[in-house]
């Protein structure tokens, strides 16, 4: 083991948290080499078809099973409740496929467990000269662009999966977004509960045979609306009534020209007319939106 393995294992109770699917070619690669850094190792096993499970708990693997799979946001989900109970120091997460390096947990680790922080991001973009393939990269970006907007925050990465998370940050999060939106949900919910966010820069390997099981884009689509979905809830007014106010705007706009062209005519040019009844319609839905969701939110917030 090395010296900061065991510098890790000095301190409270340290877990691995390992969300899987059908990854029986590297669980075992994965689960032994975090097992040297680590106290306890969790996989959760979201509804395989192949032997992970079987590998995972024959290496010593703590192995929560789901009967199907129900996407990378829910594994996270069990694996921080599971978490919750067993009242670790720190967690981290990482993949199951060898893309993350398990020797770069004490590197995560050591912001927590020195009280620098509550979640740490195994950034790709912070000094590594590790090729992305370009899709990835853009997308990553526009993505990260996204959280940054909604969070307030200067993450590079906002789509890594290698993290670390402190005990205040295991009891206060979990993921509801059942797919790869819960990267950024985590995000947003630990910046809303005013816990301190850093990052850390890592090394990943794209050379794995089997890289990804999602289609590149449904993923991009899937962080993308759920990032929307939770700026929206967050900020309601703004995300509803500046667009809301826009609309009702351009209606002004349109109704007086429609009457202007009634009063020097006496005839009503419907395609103006339209443009006035849709955009007044559309801005008081909005608005009405935003009211609604604005006391509904307070409400929720005023009883935790």
């Amino acid at each position: 083991m090395t010296a900061e393995g065991n510098e890790v294992k000095k301190r409270g109770l340290i877990v691995a948290c390992i969300p899987a699917y059908n990854e029986e070619k590297s669980i075992a690669r994965v689960v032994l080499q975090t097992a040297k850094l680590v106290d306890r190792v969790i996989v959760c096993d979201d509804g395989s078809s192949d032997m992970t499970a079987e590998i995972a708990g024959r290496l010593g693997a703590e192995v929560i099973r789901h009967e199907r799979n129900m996407g990378y946001g829910s594994a996270l989900a069990s694996l921080f409740r599971r978490a919750r109970e067993i009242g670790p120091e720190a967690m981290v997460t990482l993949d199951a496929d060898c893309q993350h390096n398990p020797a770069e947990i004490p590197k995560l680790l050591e912001p927590v467990l020195k009280g620098k922080a509550d979640v740490v991001i195994g950034s790709r973009f912070l000094g590594s000269d590790e090729v992305m393939p370009g899709y990835r990269k853009a997308g990553v970006k526009a993505i990260t662009r996204l959280t940054n907007f909604a969070n307030h925050e200067e993450i590079s990465d906002a789509q890594s999966g290698f993290r670390a998370y402190g005990n205040s940050a295991i009891q206060l999060i979990t993921p509801a977004e059942q797919g790869m939106g819960a990267s950024t949900e985590i995000l947003l919910k630990a910046k809303d509960g005013g816990l301190r966010i850093m990052e850390v820069p890592i090394k990943i390997n794209y050379e794995m045979e089997r890289p990804s099981t999602q289609n590149p884009i449904y993923h991009g689509v899937d962080v993308v609306l759920s990032t929307v979905k939770h700026l929206s809830m967050r900020h309601p007014l703004l995300f509803y009534g500046t667009p809301g106010l826009v609309a009702l705007s351009v209606a002004i706009i349109f109704w007086i020209w429609t009457f202007q062209i009634f009063a020097e005519t006496r005839q009503v040019v419907t395609n103006v007319a339209l443009v006035a009844i849709g955009a007044t319609l559309v801005g008081l839905m909005l608005l009405t939106t935003a009211v609604i969701l604005w006391v509904l939110v307070s409400v929720v917030r005023e009883m935790r």
